[in-house]
């Protein structure tokens, strides 16, 4: 059998392309959102999703549209809160090897083949980010909008965690080993989130710092041209890369 590996490559560009400019096209005339992350596995018993359900009600009554993973559990919380409160309740599903099951909550609903781009979406229309207890998804977008505000890659938003019992012992691993004995990251940088238990406190701060109340990562540096080189894409500009002389 030949290897048409090579040849699939550009209609695998074309693809991707695609899946950017129909979630683009589709999520751009969202109002002002708020993504919401947190386990597929929690049942609707758990108290978390019962507070998931309230954040995505207090979401809607702020003025935010409600953004989630489109799957079951917290996401299905989050989803159903925005949705019985009439707001615009997002789900930006993914295909998976096992199936994931789209919760009924949705009033627009999109279903993307790659992770990286419907993450992009995570971002890009998002105003802030609640972060309730989840697995390595969950975790991974919890670190990729540190990484991404930290680094000075979009503009500082909120990021809420919500639930001190859950992630306490990670934020005291953080502070203990990555700040103060590896220096790995800053002190300033655990001012980058917050930690709740109340879903309206959570709202409260995203809705505070939307409002200009609150100011997220006040002491990062700032580019002089942030605001006359918008680029458009949620990302900002930057410095170019030094090339280094090779020796």
């Amino acid at each position: 059998m030949p290897d048409t590996s090579l040849s699939q490559e550009s209609w695998r560009v074309l693809r991707i392309q695609g899946e950017f400019v129909e979630a683009i096209e589709a999520l751009c005339k969202l109002p002002p959102a708020v993504s919401v992350f947190g386990s597929a596995r929690l049942p609707q018993d758990d108290p978390n999703y019962q507070s998931a359900v309230e954040c995505g009600a207090q979401l809607v009554k702020a003025g935010f549209a409600v953004i989630t993973g489109g799957g079951p559990g917290i996401m299905e919380a989050a989803n159903r809160g925005a949705f019985e409160a009439g707001g615009t309740s997002v789900g930006l599903n993914i295909a998976l090897p096992q199936e994931q099951d789209a919760n009924p909550f949705q009033t627009l609903e999109l279903d993307f083949r790659y992770f990286f781009i419907r993450k992009v979406m995570f971002v890009k229309y998002a105003r802030g980010f609640v972060i309730y207890p989840g697995g390595f998804g969950t975790l991974d977008e919890f670190f990729e909008s540190l990484t991404l505000i930290q680094t000075l890659k979009i503009q500082p938003f909120p990021v809420v965690l919500v639930g001190k019992a859950y992630w306490s012992s990670l934020i005291e691993w953080m502070r203990n080993t990555l700040a103060d004995e590896f220096q790995t990251i800053d002190t300033d940088d655990m001012d980058l989130f917050s930690l709740v238990d109340d879903p309206a406190e959570a709202v409260q701060i995203i809705y505070d710092h939307y409002t200009g109340r609150r100011v997220v990562g006040e002491n990062l540096p700032r580019f002089e041209s942030d605001e006359e080189e918008p680029t458009g894409e949620g990302t900002r500009l930057g410095k170019p890369a030094i090339r280094r002389p090779k020796h």
